[in-house]
């Protein structure tokens, strides 16, 4: 294994990796907005939905927090050295690498949901995908345990907020 691959992300570009991490995240918001925003008050005010529903005001807010928590941990686990993903692996794979890569599987599993709830209208197949992105989440936060506690920590709210979506995905499903 080279020396190169065993030291950290270069300190002085700290502060541009965490504005890289949180427009990534918000990029994914504000595209993901633009299925929401026309959705919301036509098709979606239209559906029958469970009595824990909360209110639409709710989700904004939510989602903001959700989304910086995301970027912190992220740029936390970028700023660690690669460590082999094995005792004695050498290569690519590092523990961090892996970790970052399904923090961007997650985000884009994110992202798809909102196309294909909102935007493609598929509640059904929507309950198949936010499993995938609750297993995705799952995955990351564990990885960032792993790396360190903060960013794992960081991810709860995220992992029990997509938890309570599923179950509300899956109930209004039903309902429709």
């Amino acid at each position: 294994m080279s020396e190169l691959s065993l030291q950290s992300p270069p300190r002085n570009y700290s502060a541009l990796a965490l504005a890289g991490f949180l427009a990534a995240t918000f990029l994914v918001a504000g595209v993901s907005t633009t299925f929401t925003v026309t959705a919301i008050p036509t098709w979606y005010a239209g559906l029958a939905k469970p009595s824990f529903n909360p209110p639409n005001s709710l989700f904004g807010p939510v989602w903001t927090l959700l989304y910086t928590l995301m970027a912190i941990a992220a740029w936390l686990v970028w700023r660690l050295p690669d460590v082999p993903f094995r005792r004695g692996q050498t290569g690519v794979f590092s523990i961090r690498r892996v970790a970052l890569f399904w923090f961007a599987i997650q985000l884009a599993l994110n992202f798809l949901w909102s196309f294909v709830f909102f935007g493609h209208r598929r509640i059904g197949l929507s309950v198949v995908e936010i499993a995938f992105l609750w297993i995705a989440v799952a995955g990351t936060m564990l990885l960032f345990f792993r790396l360190r506690k903060a960013a794992g920590w960081l991810f709860v709210p995220y992992l029990a907020w997509v938890s309570f979506a599923s179950v509300l995905n899956f109930a209004v499903w039903r309902l429709n």
